[in-house]
């Protein structure tokens, strides 16, 4: 009897009204067939639903990407073409970080070009339940490894990996291993014409991607507090040969760096805020068996002030840090041949104005102790820029962005305004 009640009830649902106001009768007997024909519509209705999306899934399943493992692959890049102008000579023509000194020249300083080369591909790997938590692999190449000795310069660019990770994550606890930004200095500027080296890099911007090992441990849920260590690959950050290498200084001490992070996190994941300090330890090897130290206290954060506004950056200090990507404006030694202190930082301001427009400033700074400089080298370097990004429709994207660096030496301040126009498409 209630099996008869409960269909009875769902006949009435399906039932249109006026056939459940119905008197007995012809009228009730028209207003049940009127129902009847109304159930077997929607039914061709959801039947027609249920094809197209049968039919959508069988061709995004035909143009996917499919792994040996049977694992998700995505892919994602960004194709751009940047078009630039420099008013003085600068270290990189494209996405410059210091201006170099006047030199005599019967040539114009100021520049204009364009290049291809801050393109960049991805790929990203997802699997579930490995080792009890969810797997995540990628990898990043771009095209900004430098050139080719030839006539075409810039249009015969090298192929370089930016960062490729292994991490499995836990409802508390992270493990990665791969190269990525430094533990402690985590956080770049949002920029349309800074990819291949981030904006700020030897202006308080510590960055450089480095083999390393990390884990991390997490506590809390609306707000959450971790605990995170590193070891990473010991570097001096000098200049190699174009094939065969040779072990560096601080490869030579035979100690890895070590850094250690506390964390704090709140909100949801795709707008999330951060904040964390951190250290960095670190050896030169020096005449004989000794070393010399190389540390870093930073912190950085990303903070989400209100809906669609953030604010970004970290300030550090230390001595011998441009193996992490630019310290002491790109020096590592003073003087005396001890590593350089140094100090810096910057910070940055973005407001998505709408989903497809977003703007953003910021400045940064750099400087390491003056009277240990070496001969002839930077005192100072500072940078400040502009951006506007665009995505009109689809996959395109519209960028610009100027940039005002001022890089000051014993003879002199000398200053470059850096004018960088993006146009590319993402997948």
């Amino acid at each position: 009897m209630t099996v008869m009640r409960v269909l009875a009830a769902i006949g009435l649902l399906w039932m249109p009204a006026a056939a459940q106001r119905a008197p007995a009768g012809v009228g009730r007997d028209s207003a049940r067939d009127a129902g009847m024909d109304s159930l077997a519509a929607r039914l061709r209705r959801a039947e027609d639903a249920i094809a197209l999306l049968q039919q959508q899934l069988g061709e995004q399943a035909a143009s996917g990407v499919s792994t040996r493992s049977r694992m998700q692959l995505e892919l994602a890049g960004r194709v751009v073409v940047n078009a630039f102008r420099n008013e003085r000579r600068v270290n990189n023509v494209d996405d410059p970080q210091f201006v170099r000194p006047d030199s005599a020249s019967v040539l114009n300083l100021s520049s204009l070009g364009m290049a291809v080369r801050q393109t960049s591909l991805g790929a990203v790997l997802t699997a579930r339940d490995v080792v009890g938590g969810r797997f995540v692999g990628d990898i990043d190449v771009d095209f900004y490894g430098g050139q080719l000795p030839s006539s075409g310069g810039r249009t015969f660019p090298l192929v370089r990996i930016r960062t490729a990770r292994a991490a499995v994550h836990w409802a508390h606890g992270e493990l990665m291993v791969g190269q990525e930004s430094p533990l402690i200095a985590g956080v770049n500027p949002v920029s349309p014409a800074a990819m291949g080296t981030p904006n700020f890099v030897t202006a308080g911007n510590l960055w450089l991607w480095l083999p390393q090992a990390r884990g991390t441990i997490e506590v809390g849920s609306t707000v959450r507090v971790a605990l995170q260590g590193a070891v990473l690959a010991n570097t001096t950050g000098d200049a190699v040969g174009a094939f065969d290498t040779d072990a560096d200084a601080a490869e030579r001490s035979g100690r890895p760096a070590t850094e250690g992070r506390l964390r704090v996190r709140w909100g949801d994941d795709d707008r999330a805020s951060e904040v964390g300090c951190g250290a960095h330890l670190a050896h030169i090897a020096a005449a004989g068996p000794s070393t010399m130290q190389t540390y870093a206290v930073a912190c950085d954060a990303v903070v989400v002030l209100v809906p669609r506004l953030e604010v970004r950056g970290e300030a550090y200090s230390g001595r011998g840090l441009r193996g992490l990507g630019g310290g002491g404006i790109s020096q590592n030694l003073g003087r005396a041949g001890a590593p350089l202190d140094d100090r810096g930082g910057w910070a940055q301001l973005n407001l998505d104005v709408s989903g497809m427009i977003r703007v953003g400033g910021g400045c940064g700074a750099d400087q390491p102790r003056e009277e240990d400089v070496p001969v002839g080298g930077r005192l100072r370097n500072q940078a400040c820029a502009a951006y506007a990004t665009v995505h009109p429709s689809g996959p395109l994207v519209l960028g610009a962005e100027i940039r005002q660096i001022t890089t000051r030496y014993a003879s002199g301040a000398v200053t470059n305004n850096h004018i960088n126009v993006a146009m590319g498409f993402e997948f």
